[in-house]
């Protein structure tokens, strides 16, 4: 998943950010709205979590421009104003949730979770063929058992569920997978698709990860 992070004070944006990444996650953090606007136009973020008070720009408004240009992304304010009115307004601009300064890892953590899940819909678990990803615990089973992924490589296959069937670009998972310092001269999807081979599909006779040449890859039953 990735993740657009929109605050002004440095050590709250770094401290935010580094949360999103150990949960495992990509995180592109920015202090100005203008920059913040610019991303969420250019890339597929999962999620956005903006601050109300910037120096160039309004929360508020920001939130509305958001929704406007892709209302399916979910939205959490994170701010200092706590009062009801403060609340009420963050939420009738379309944020899908509203969160106060200074907050606990643990509740933060879970807030993001819930946000990400809303696009499964009831289930918390993804599935192909006998391989099922639960989204939740960020576990992995291929035919009952447990496959071991580092954070980065459950990104990628948990973006390949997702769009499962789907082909996609090497750019497209790079720019989902990774943040907006990717290298896209770098060979890293390749490797890390490898890596996910050995894990999921090696011991296995029939072969989920499927490579369409000049193009990418494709998760898929058949």
């Amino acid at each position: 998943m990735r993740i657009l992070i929109v605050e002004d004070e440095i050590k709250i944006l770094q401290f935010t950010t580094q949360t999103i990444k150990v949960m495992g996650h990509a995180a592109d953090g920015v202090t100005s709205g203008q920059e913040a606007r610019s991303l969420f136009i250019q890339y597929d973020y999962d999620l956005v979590i903006l601050d109300l008070m910037l120096a160039d720009d309004h929360g508020i408004k920001m939130c509305q421009f958001f929704k406007l240009q892709k209302p399916q992304i979910p939205i959490m304010i994170l701010t200092t104003l706590n009062r009801i009115h403060d609340k009420v307004n963050g939420l009738d601009s379309g944020a899908d949730d509203y969160m106060t300064k200074p907050f606990m890892v643990e509740e933060f953590s879970a807030r993001v979770r819930a946000l990400l899940r809303r696009n499964l819909g009831h289930s918390n678990i993804l599935k192909c063929s006998d391989m099922e990803m639960n989204v939740t615990t960020r576990e992995v089973f291929r035919n009952g058992k447990l496959i071991k992924l580092t954070n980065k490589q459950y990104a990628l296959l948990e973006f390949l569920m997702r769009n499962l069937g789907r082909t996609l670009t090497r750019p497209q998972i790079a720019q989902h997978v990774w943040d907006q310092h990717y290298d896209s001269g770098s060979n890293v999807v390749d490797v890390y698709v490898k890596e996910i081979r050995k894990k999921i599909d090696f011991e296995h006779h029939k072969k989920l990860i499927k490579t369409i040449i000049g193009v990418g890859y494709v998760l898929s039953e058949e």
